[in-house]
């Protein structure tokens, strides 16, 4: 069999058009526009073009983008002072501190510096407790777009096996609490995991999640199972530098029955539930409906 190729890129294009039509009509309910705060520190060539793309898309679906370029020299103090300026700024409704951030400032005291209700990256301490315990949080981007392209693609979770391969944060932990909340029974598998093969090709949905070029391969994966690859690694290949993700997918692509590529898959998602990210936040400020996106 091949696999289905799940097309994130065009999903995500649809998630930014309706997201565009509701930011339309809140703004011409409210007479203003949700807004989106970026803080890049530094001069890294990948995140300036991530966050040059951010912005992008921020303004084509009609919000305001402010962007905050700071030198890598700036001070964990200062750094949090901005944060600060931007909790208490009404026209800010999403704010994102680009990470990695220098050494020499600790990460998760800039994270934990911004107000829960604008961590529209879903990493604050307070909505990572939300979503464990099933309240209403701010979902960290990539595991909320591997959720919906899942739900796309198989209809109701309920009852599927499902294993995550990788425990971060940012990730694996937020992807293992949103499968549960779609009633699949939940294995996370790390480096540590003894026999992570046998335990991979029981499930019916394999998020990887590794960082790890090409460690998925063909004998880990179930006949028929969904496979989600959020892994984006750069490598050299004949003489050509490529980005391949964390399944070997030329040979999953024949055993799984649906699977993301790289590029194409997961990425593109992770911007757009962004911006659907800002947009709820901008309506839970102002006390309107959230849209159902």
């Amino acid at each position: 069999m091949t696999a289905k190729i799940i097309d994130g890129k065009a999903f995500a294009a649809s998630l930014r058009e309706k997201v565009a039509t509701e930011v339309k009509k809140v703004t011409t309910t409210t007479g203003k526009k949700p807004g989106l705060a970026v803080i890049l520190v530094g001069e890294d060539p990948a995140s300036e073009v991530y966050v040059r793309n951010k912005g992008k898309q921020t303004v084509e679906c009609g919000m305001e983008s402010f962007e905050f370029k700071m030198p890598d020299t700036i001070s964990e103090t200062e750094l949090i002072t901005k944060v600060e300026e931007l909790n208490q700024d009404p026209t800010v409704n999403g704010i994102l501190v680009q990470l990695p951030l220098p050494k020499h400032i600790n990460e998760n005291a800039v994270i934990e510096a911004i107000s829960p209700d604008k961590d529209v990256d879903g990493f604050h301490v307070i909505n990572t407790g939300r979503l464990v315990t099933g309240q209403n949080a701010m979902v960290p981007c990539t595991p909320l777009g591997c959720i919906i392209l899942l739900k796309d693609t198989l209809g109701d979770l309920s009852g599927l096996n499902a294993v995550v391969l990788g425990r971060s944060n940012i990730v694996g932990k937020p992807m293992a609490s949103l499968l549960l909340a779609e009633n699949c029974t939940v294995t996370t598998v790390h480096s540590k995991t003894r026999n992570i093969e046998d335990i991979c090709k029981r499930a019916d949905i394999l998020v990887a999640a590794i960082g790890h070029p090409r460690m998925v391969k063909a004998d880990w994966v179930k006949e028929g199972a969904a496979i989600i690859d959020v892994g984006i690694n750069r490598i050299e290949e004949n003489g050509k530098s490529r980005l391949v993700g964390d399944v070997d997918f030329d040979n999953v692509v024949n055993i799984a029955g649906a699977i993301t590529p790289v590029p194409g898959g997961v990425g593109p998602m992770t911007i757009a539930c962004l911006l659907r990210n800002t947009l709820i936040s901008f309506c839970r400020a102002h006390n309107l409906d959230e849209p159902a996106l």
